[in-house]
């Protein structure tokens, strides 16, 4: 299968980066292609400018987004991984969903524009989020479930079908042994999405 994995985190001593190398090698091991966007070591522009907007708006699609697109065509399966920052992604990866998930390509409307149409049908999505805080804060709050909603609902939006969305809680005051617990857990959802399952 192709797999696009979509990783967003600067610092490469992160538990994030040990969740994308896992992730990534076992996918490769298994035998499966797979291409990898770490969108700050690309230094991929998030900011949505009024060029891009004009040149989208007359049809015409700029270079670097045009890039990110075709490998989204390319992909059957597309996995996300990041943390999470103020209960939602990091502003780099809002950007590049703001530039690259556009319309006309991700998603179109309806003829009276009351209804959103996807366009990314046939496409499966993997989400695997980390926290700073334990799950009890972000379950008795109500944050678990409004932070699951508004950031499966991009890819809901645009046809695509959710696969799994794992949440890794309160990694920074977990210990050595549960993080290898999770990076376990990882290479155990690698191994079975790389099957489509």
């Amino acid at each position: 299968m192709k797999h696009l994995v979509v990783y967003c985190h600067p610092y490469t001593k992160s538990f994030n980066h040990a969740i994308k190398e896992t992730y990534v090698d076992t996918l490769r091991a298994d035998g499966h292609e797979v291409r990898l966007r770490d969108l700050y070591s690309m230094k991929f522009d998030a900011i949505l400018k009024a060029s891009d907007l004009e040149m989208l708006l007359t049809g015409r699609i700029p270079e670097d987004i045009q890039v990110e697109q075709d490998h989204i065509t390319w992909a059957d399966i597309i996995t996300f991984i990041h943390p999470t920052w103020w209960h939602l992604f990091p502003a780099q990866l809002k950007g590049y969903l703001e530039r690259v998930y556009s319309h006309g390509f991700a998603y179109d409307v309806n003829e009276d524009e009351t209804e959103a149409i996807g366009l990314l049908k046939g496409k499966k999505v993997v989400v695997i989020t980390t926290t700073g805080a334990p799950q009890e804060y972000y379950e008795k709050t109500g944050l678990f479930k409004s932070m699951a909603h508004i950031i499966d609902d991009y890819f809901i939006l645009c046809a695509m079908e959710i696969l799994i969305h794992k949440y890794f809680f309160g990694v920074p005051y977990i210990t050595h042994d549960q993080r290898t617990t999770m990076l376990k857990e990882v290479k155990e959802i690698a191994q079975t999405i790389g099957t489509g399952r």
